[in-house]
């Protein structure tokens, strides 16, 4: 036997039936919030600070980077050989 109900409501109205709290006043201060955040961050997001950090990081991963790669150089000869 199969049996489908069909239950036509908004959230609201599923979350008062299922008796879960009402959390639209939580989402409204956290959009808000994050509103404001954004609103001072704007400074960061400006092309010639994106590239001013995006330098810096990009030559101290180019550096770390050769250095990886010179130590896995070096390394390469001590490794030995799989057996055939």
């Amino acid at each position: 036997m199969k049996v489908t109900i069909e239950i036509d409501c908004d959230p609201v109205e599923a979350r008062t039936f299922l008796g879960l709290p009402d959390v639209s006043g939580l989402n409204d201060h956290l959009v808000g919030e994050m509103k404001k955040r954004m609103d001072t961050n704007m400074a960061a997001l400006a092309p010639e600070e994106l590239m001013k950090s995006w330098m810096a990081v990009g030559a101290g991963a180019q550096d770390q980077f050769r250095k990886l790669m010179t130590a896995a150089t070096a390394n390469a000869g001590l490794r030995t050989k799989p057996s055939e």
